[in-house]
């Protein structure tokens, strides 16, 4: 399931699926009048382990974690839900609970792809880019893993990050093989690798794929347009980019480097 999230760290997260997946399957789950979860624990567990992460994609935390605490309550060793609620934490920036649902997750489905790719990607965001690769390699070694695309991407986002150029072109080359989507994070990842390395052209290219699937355009797409069209020279597509990024996301980090001019 893909969260549709609200603020700066969630649309990372969402696209760098998050691109993290948040639950193992979607089944567009709705409760209709009185009707009521199944009596057996795990199905009850199951339905509001994905009630939670709906919630959380809506960006209604508090209900979120209520429907995450029934569906504990019913199984308290469902794994999926310590998985999500690790993630609410986390975007809650409750750091110790986050570290103590992962760590649950973990030691009950230690190989388990989804956990790896969540906890992974939690690990990425709080600054353990280089640990967090090993745990999206973990999650890929799985041959049943639905979305490996996602892992790839998650994994080349981190390494560039960590400033590994190289392994990360590996990672998000491997996510478009995968992809069943287009994959335009790791297009949008690979826009920025590439304009790091001064291939500006090709690095253009990758941006204008990846903005025909990313709506609305996140800052982050926005800042790299306006980097790319500036090296390039073109002042107008520059202007629409810069417009975009100050009506949509005044207050965001990018922006902010846009006002103190640091275009590198």
């Amino acid at each position: 399931m893909k969260p549709i999230m609200p603020r700066k760290w969630l649309a990372v997260f969402c696209l760098a699926l998050c691109w993290a997946t948040v639950v193992g399957a979607q089944t567009g789950f709705e409760m209709q009048g009185n009707e009521k979860p199944s009596g057996d624990p795990r199905r009850r567990a199951k339905i509001h382990t994905e009630l939670g992460a709906m919630y959380f994609q809506n960006g209604n935390m508090a209900v979120a974690l209520d429907e995450l605490r029934i569906a504990l309550e019913a199984d308290s060793g469902y794994v999926a839900a310590y998985s999500v609620r690790g993630l609410v934490h986390a975007y809650l920036r409750e750091f110790a609970k986050a570290d103590e649902d992962f760590g649950r997750a973990m030691r009950l489905a230690p190989n388990d792809p989804e956990v790896n790719n969540n906890y992974g990607w939690y690990l990425c965001d709080t600054g353990k880019e280089r640990q967090s690769i090993a745990y999206f390699l973990t999650a890929l070694k799985n041959p049943l893993y639905e979305t490996p695309d996602r892992a790839y991407t998650n994994a080349g986002t981190c390494a560039l990050r960590a400033g590994d150029l190289e392994g990360a072109e590996t990672y998000l080359l491997q996510a478009l093989r995968y992809a069943r989507d287009g994959a335009p994070q790791a297009r949008l990842q690979l826009a920025g690798l590439l304009y790091k390395r001064g291939v500006v052209e090709e690095a253009r290219r990758y941006l204008n794929d990846a903005m025909k699937m990313i709506e609305p355009a996140t800052a982050e797409a926005l800042w790299l347009g306006v980097r790319l069209e500036r090296k390039l020279g073109n002042r107008m597509a520059e202007g629409s980019y810069a417009a975009q990024l100050r009506s949509r996301y005044p207050a965001s980090k990018e922006y902010q480097e846009f006002l103190k001019g640091n275009f590198e």
